[in-house]
């Protein structure tokens, strides 16, 4: 796997961002626009998949980083229940529904996979690298 520097090389924080966007563009037109408590949740739990991707991979550990990583995961599948309740409500089409939840589907298979290969490796995060002596 790819050694990434910074949280943003990360596909899965692309692609949360890119749901963060699909969601801000269904809940700005209609009546999903006037659902103010419904279109507030969507944006919150889409937008806290992405921030925490950001805040564990801050953190340097892995063990921190699986943590936050578990919440993103909750937070995506949140995303996901409040689709259903946009699409029962009439705020969206089946189409606009089916394109942002498969989305969804493929970001939660993406973190699990993620959280596995951080579980599995021998790195355990920039934090606890041996520290290098000051050459004299």
């Amino acid at each position: 796997m790819a050694h990434y520097t910074a949280f943003e090389d990360l596909p899965i924080w692309q692609h949360a961002r890119e749901i963060c966007k699909d969601v801000y563009a269904l809940t700005s037109k209609g009546s999903f626009a006037r659902d103010f408590s419904l279109k507030d949740q969507i944006n919150r739990s889409s937008g806290s998949c992405m921030d925490n991707i950001a805040e564990g991979f801050e953190r340097d550990g892995n063990k921190e980083f699986k943590q936050f990583l578990a919440i993103s995961k909750g937070s995506i599948g949140e995303t996901r229940s409040q689709l259903y309740r946009a699409l029962d409500r009439e705020h969206i089409t089946q189409d606009e529904f089916d394109v942002v939840f498969y989305k969804c589907k493929n970001e939660s298979r993406d973190i699990g996979s993620f959280m596995r290969y951080l579980r599995d490796s021998e790195k355990k995060g920039n934090k606890f690298n041996a520290p290098t002596r000051p050459s004299h």
